[in-house]
């Protein structure tokens, strides 16, 4: 037996969400869910490169992967892998009438803004004032020291 998610219905908004989605967790699913509240859900995932040039580090999961895992969570419309030179042509390719940023996403709204209205793009930007607190493991970082803490408690998790 297969079952299929339900996709939102058509909306007339397109809100745009972009970033890493490496270990998915429930800020993750948080910020997808506010932006499905808001209209149809379009991400665009961070490219392997980009994801190193902008956090210093390069990502856990290779972006194939982060993509279908992000294609397959109820609340997405649908998932595209961003442009590894320029962030602002999935925001053109997509065209959103809304965009939704994190609160830890180092975007100024401004200064998106700006760059969008260049390009001839003018979204409603709108940015979540605090992440979703309800879990422990809600960001990436929280998950990677946990792993750190575990593997010095338990060294038999070094072996082979």
């Amino acid at each position: 037996m297969e079952y299929k998610w339900r996709k939102p219905q058509a909306s007339k908004e397109r809100v745009l969400v972009a970033g890493t989605f490496d270990l998915l967790h429930p800020g993750h699913i948080y910020i997808l869910r506010k932006a499905w509240e808001l209209g149809d859900v379009y991400v665009v995932v961070a490219r392997d490169k980009n994801v190193t040039r902008f956090k210093g580090r390069p990502p856990i999961i290779p972006e194939a992967q982060r993509l279908e895992m992000v294609r397959n969570i109820k609340w997405v419309h649908d998932a595209i892998l961003g442009d590894e030179e320029d962030i602002i042509k999935s925001v053109e390719r997509i065209r959103p009438t809304v965009i939704l940023l994190g609160p830890d996403q180092p975007i100024r709204k401004e200064e998106l803004k700006r760059e969008l209205k260049k390009r001839g793009l003018n979204p409603k930007i709108i940015k979540l004032k605090r992440r979703n607190e309800t879990f422990p493991l809600s960001s990436t970082s929280a998950i990677i020291r946990r792993i750190f803490q575990i593997h010095r408690k338990h060294p038999l998790l070094h072996s082979k």
